[in-house]
């Protein structure tokens, strides 16, 4: 069986309740062999470790999961962007200090998080992009 590693995933699936921004900051590579002059780490690229990707900065997108039923570990989530340039996200006319967002191209890898005494399944969240909620069909057939 040809399992893929990133599974495709809906935004709905994932964000039910929906998802609100917190924030958009690069994703450090602590891997990197060396740090710039500054001191400040060299930002992760979408490289993985079969080769493939796209190449470009990955950028991490603080996100609260509006469902009431997630639990502590999954009401804050980061969803990772490759991106040439640092995600924009739509405008916020919602009243709140976070902003409405629904993703598109949404994929989940599964890996075990044992950074406690016991181990779990988590999910690792990519995305292509991010829209205004309602949105994110119109922006698939533009593409």
């Amino acid at each position: 069986m040809a399992m893929q590693r990133r599974i495709r995933v809906d935004h709905h699936e994932v964000f039910p309740k929906g998802a609100y921004l917190k924030d958009v900051a690069p994703v450090q590579d602590f891997e990197a062999s060396r740090s710039r002059t500054d001191g400040v780490r060299v930002q992760a690229k979408d490289v993985a470790k079969d080769g493939s990707g796209t190449g470009m900065p990955l950028w991490a997108c603080t996100v609260l999961d509006a469902d009431e039923d997630a639990g502590r570990k999954e009401a804050v989530v980061v969803v990772k962007v490759a991106a040439a340039h640092q995600p924009v996200p739509p405008k916020n006319t919602s009243g709140f200090p976070w902003t409405p967002v629904e993703f598109v191209g949404l994929t989940a890898t599964p890996y075990v998080d044992d950074n406690s005494h016991r181990p779990r399944l988590a999910w690792s969240l990519r995305a292509s992009g991010m829209v205004e909620p309602g949105k994110a069909e119109q922006k698939a057939q533009a593409a």
